[in-house]
């Protein structure tokens, strides 16, 4: 006789939240017990499509589930993770794990004491072109990434680098393997208080370097990243899911009479990148079931989550402090 489905919860259930608890109510393994959002109205609107309980009370709600996702705007993610965690749950906390590492790391500390599991919720480690492209990586010397958005009014509570740019900031920490050396950055505000685009250049001790650039104020999206190393070039379009790795034909050789005639189609191999069409949200939250579950291990654990979340705040700290003052009157 199989296990008992997981009782879960969502808790916040605005754009993304939404799509938490859409998910998780069709993953077997799993059992939405219920929602809660601080709106209610917004909350019973959600729960009533998607035939499941709102919880006006949030503590009515996590007596009830074993584990939880935390899906509330940034500036309320250790408030509502620490009641959580003292009732023992399992969370998936949206990414950035919280706003600052103090509030990050007293996460991280009472997950510890509890033995519960805090996951982060960096979807882009699920995305089917970067699974895809494993296979050939190597040591990314160069790596470029542009993550561009029109605007609008979700994650304007925090800096354009913890909303958009922290997704980049944790695969390029993934793919380059070695601490971050040194961080330069630049960026503005343009229609909110905060920084709405920003550009970084990370250096890693060995010598590589990532180029990132994140705005929410652009005409079109983008959410591209690019590969350099000395096998090839990787090229990843994560919006679509698909890429492609580019490298010289096996016993090319670029200095012979041959090179002339074969031109750049005969020389370089273009291999096709494709996920297997899994949406990532998905298999994140079935990553995350399972972990809780005790079949598999955690991913992006909360530890991945304040890494790129330091990253993040040391690009902002950068920014801050390039931005010019006001001339004297």
């Amino acid at each position: 006789m199989g296990r008992a489905p997981l009782p879960v919860g969502v808790v916040g259930v605005g754009s993304l939240g939404f799509h938490h608890a859409r998910l998780l109510s069709a993953i077997p393994e799993s059992q939405v017990v219920g929602i809660h959002d601080r709106d209610a109205v917004r909350g019973s609107a959600v729960a009533a499509e998607l035939g499941l309980r709102h919880f006006d009370d949030l503590d009515d709600l996590l007596r009830r589930v074993e584990a939880a996702v935390i899906a509330v705007p940034t500036t309320d993610h250790a408030t509502v993770a620490v009641q959580a965690l003292e009732r023992d749950i399992h969370l998936l906390i949206e990414k950035p794990l919280a706003p600052t590492l103090e509030q990050a790391d007293r996460i991280l500390e009472l997950a510890a004491a509890r033995d519960r599991i805090v996951a982060t919720g960096h979807v882009e480690r699920f995305n089917g072109a970067l699974r895809a492209c494993e296979q050939y990586l190597e040591e990314p010397r160069f790596i470029e990434s542009h993550r561009l958005s029109p605007f609008g009014p979700r994650g304007t509570d925090v800096a354009v680098v913890l909303d958009l740019m922290i997704h980049d900031i944790d695969l390029i920490l993934g793919l380059a393997h070695r601490p971050v050396e040194s961080v330069d950055a630049t960026g503005i505000p343009v229609l909110t208080p905060n920084i709405d685009i920003a550009n970084a250049r990370l250096k890693f001790e060995g010598g590589a370097v990532a180029n990132i650039t994140a705005s929410r104020v652009s005409r079109d999206r983008m959410r591209k990243i690019r590969l350099f190393q000395e096998s090839g070039y990787i090229s990843l379009d994560l919006a679509a899911g698909t890429g492609e790795f580019l490298r010289l034909r096996p016993g090319a050789v670029l200095a012979s009479p041959e090179a002339m005639e074969l031109g750049i189609a005969g020389l370089v191999e273009r291999i096709e990148l494709a996920g297997d069409g899994k949406e990532p949200l998905r298999a994140e939250l079935e990553s995350f079931v399972a972990a809780v579950r005790g079949e598999a291990d955690v991913v992006v654990s909360g530890e991945d989550g304040r890494r790129a979340l330091a990253v993040a705040l040391d690009i902002v700290e950068g920014i801050e402090s390039n931005v010019p003052h006001p001339r004297p009157a």
